[in-house]
């Protein structure tokens, strides 16, 4: 009872808030995975209608992402195929046309993260590659993948960067961005759960090697309270708790799917679930995330909750087994 009426909170929570494409797109993935199709329905038709000429979905405020309004796409898809919609099924179209064809992108054909300057960010690790694969074009959403991958991960930390700039060859932000590695871990279970099994062994593989990879990158760095520093790697850095959820989530769904297994990632799982749910106030704001609107300091957001709510649903679904 004391969960249900956390996720019930936290729900409440999220919707109150204010959201760009990106925050939009994950509280639509969360209540997609909850399976509350009539939310994910009605934020759908606002995703839509709020999209721009060139078929951006959910854009207001930031009107220079390039990758962040594909974020909705997932959820935005279900829809189309839950009920028979022209608005909705025009709005899909018009997204998969910017982003197969229209959105800028480099030589190898690797999408930017904003229209007005050609930088990868780890972000786009989330908000592309599921899209698409969610979509039927695997090998596209491979190929993404791999691209931010190459242009953004960390041999010798075993973490992600942050921004990457493919113009000068040089990072923007090299620093290990905690949410940055979490959207990135997420965004590669959401491709092993979207991409075949078969005819597609070997880039299953490849994600499959990759995310375990990061996820031992990430957790090396984990605090006794089962918390993570802003910057993974950075203990000056705060004290930050969306990481916890989004690592937790990834675990258990890698748990669930088969791709991890054995005791010691469960428990590692449950510790940072219980360290999260325990920075959540009575009327259900998850405290101490990377907080919005700056990204710069602790405090809640619209993602914070999202991976709350996507956070518990993994875990309940492990639990079911």
């Amino acid at each position: 009872m004391v969960r249900a009426e956390q996720i019930r909170k936290g729900a409440l929570a999220l919707l109150s808030m204010q959201r760009h494409s990106w925050e939009q797109g994950t509280a639509m993935q969360a209540f997609l995975e909850m399976g509350e199709m009539e939310v994910v329905t009605a934020m759908a038709r606002e995703a839509v209608y709020r999209r721009m000429e060139d078929g951006r979905a959910a854009t207001i405020g930031v009107t220079d992402g390039v990758t962040d309004p594909c974020s909705v796409g997932e959820a935005l898809l279900a829809v189309c195929r839950s009920c028979e919609d022209p608005l909705l099924e025009e709005g899909l179209s018009a997204l998969l046309s910017w982003t197969l064809e229209k959105a800028p992108r480099n030589e190898e054909g690797i999408l930017y993260h904003l229209t007005t300057s050609r930088q990868f960010w780890v972000d786009s690790m989330y908000m592309l590659p599921p899209f698409l694969a969610a979509a039927g074009n695997y090998e596209e959403a491979f190929k993404q993948a791999e691209g931010y991958w190459n242009a953004l991960y960390d041999e010798r930390a075993a973490l992600m960067c942050h921004m990457w700039d493919d113009e000068k060859k040089e990072y923007v932000r090299a620093d290990h961005w905690g949410s940055g590695n979490g959207w990135a871990m997420a965004g590669f279970a959401r491709l092993l759960h979207l991409i075949p099994e078969s005819g597609y062994e070997w880039q299953r593989e490849v994600i499959e090697k990759r995310v375990k990879k990061l996820l031992k990158g990430v957790l090396f760095h984990v605090r006794e309270d089962g918390l993570f520093h802003d910057v993974v790697d950075d203990p000056s850095s705060f004290v930050e708790t969306n990481l916890s959820q989004m690592t937790a989530y990834t675990i258990y769904r890698g748990l669930k799917e088969g791709w991890l297994s054995g005791p010691g990632c469960t428990e590692q799982a449950d510790c940072l679930r219980k360290a999260a749910e325990g920075k959540m106030d009575s009327q259900g704001f998850v405290h101490g995330v990377c907080g919005a609107p700056g990204f710069d300091r602790p405090g809640f957001s619209p993602e914070g909750q999202a991976f709350f709510l996507l956070m518990e649903q993994a875990y309940m679904d492990y639990k079911k087994g």
